[in-house]
């Protein structure tokens, strides 16, 4: 795992817009003072740790943003990201005191709360479900009632709970399909091993449309594979999410830094989405693993899951929580077992960080909502490099 302290100076435009910032002391009040610009001294600056669940990409492009074009900064904090991996819980890193905030899916969340992990969801900033099932358009699976008899491919680590919410809502147990341990890409779809698999919209199905056909010389087109959409089929469950420590909740110092930090995450992703290239390319710098041309197509896609948001960037919709959580107490494993033996309590969620976060935002001027967000057109390239 590595560890990411990116800091870069604040941006004028920001800077010129603040009278006073709410930069935290001890008592959860302000400490900071006004330049005669109209810019921000900080009188103390809060170190914060956000962990994310996988590592360097576009998924996490607001957080990135918001560090490079100085937004942590300009509310008086310093943040260091820490990167996810296979073997990284972030609820868990959370609830262990390793990490101030965390990125999480909320089933997965939910399911660490219900265990004893007192973790907070504080701003829902992926609105929809991104998760795809990929097969060939020769396969016959158009739909998950489809998946009976097939080798029908899922990541595990909770990744599968739409995966199976889908064979639950056709009927079908899930422990009576032939379910493929898959990688975290495409090869088992491409060479045959898997007749379905499952893809992220942001990044595994943009690896088989990066891909050559061996059969034209060229690459592979959306026409090429039959994609069935777990939100569309009306399982999909909200993803990720930014989660805080429900006990330190409690303690107004917290509480306030907790509001700054949501606030500059989301002007980082309001930045993300009128500037999907200059995004891209600060997640590519960071992290060449994942070529440019990939990472403007994961960002891209990114904000198809996040805008428009008609309640405000981050903002939790209690029909889209209720869903998940219905939909978590319905699914059940391979056991049988399902993903929550209960619904979750009351204060598992809540809109007030979130809230005061749009207030801060709303005096900057940052659009909140995206009313007139529309994606732009990417060209994927072999590889995408």
């Amino acid at each position: 795992m590595r560890n990411h302290r990116i800091k870069g100076a604040v941006a004028a435009a920001v800077a010129l817009s603040f009278v006073v910032a709410a930069c935290g002391d001890d008592e959860g009040g302000t400490a900071a003072t006004t330049t005669a610009a109209g810019g921000t001294t900080c009188a103390e600056v809060t170190p914060v740790k956000l962990q994310l669940q996988w590592l360097t990409q576009a998924q996490f492009g607001g957080y990135y943003a918001a560090v490079d074009q100085g937004y942590y900064e300009a509310q008086c904090l310093d943040v260091t990201i820490l990167e996810g991996a296979v073997d990284i819980t972030p609820q868990t890193v959370l609830a262990n005191g390793e990490a101030d905030f965390a990125i999480a899916w909320v089933p997965k969340a939910l399911a660490s709360r219900e265990a004893g992990a007192d973790i907070v969801d504080i701003a829902q900033v992926f609105q929809r479900s991104g998760t795809l099932q990929v097969s060939f358009a020769d396969s016959g699976i158009t739909s998950p009632s489809d998946f009976a008899g097939k080798n029908i491919g899922n990541w595990g680590f909770g990744n599968e709970f739409e995966v199976f919410a889908a064979m639950t809502k056709a009927g079908i147990d899930p422990a009576s399909v032939n379910n493929v341990a898959q990688q975290f890409d495409m090869v088992g779809l491409l060479e045959g091993d898997i007749d379905a698999a499952e893809a992220m919209t942001y990044n595994e199905y943009a690896q088989v449309l990066e891909a050559i056909n061996p059969e034209t010389g060229e690459l592979y087109t959306p026409e090429d594979f039959n994609v069935i959409s777990y939100e569309e089929e009306g399982v999909g469950m909200l993803q990720d999410a930014i989660w805080a420590d429900g006990t330190r909740l409690s303690d107004p110092a917290y509480k306030d830094v907790a509001v700054r930090f949501v606030a500059a995450s989301l002007q980082g992703w309001s930045y993300c989405r009128d500037n999907v290239d200059a995004c891209a390319k600060i997640v590519s710098d960071l992290s060449p693993i994942l070529g440019l041309t990939h990472q403007t197509w994961q960002m891209n896609e990114i904000n198809k899951l996040i805008w428009p948001a008609e309640g405000g960037v981050g903002f939790i919709d209690k029909a889209a929580w209720d869903r998940t959580a219905q939909l978590s107490q319905e699914t059940k494993n391979l056991e049988g077992s399902t993903v929550l033996t209960k619904a979750p309590d009351e204060g598992a969620y809540t809109n007030d960080i979130v809230t005061a976060a749009h207030a801060l935002l709303k005096e900057l001027g940052v659009d909140i909502n995206g009313a007139s967000y529309a994606p732009i057109e990417v060209t994927l390239t072999e590889g995408g490099v």
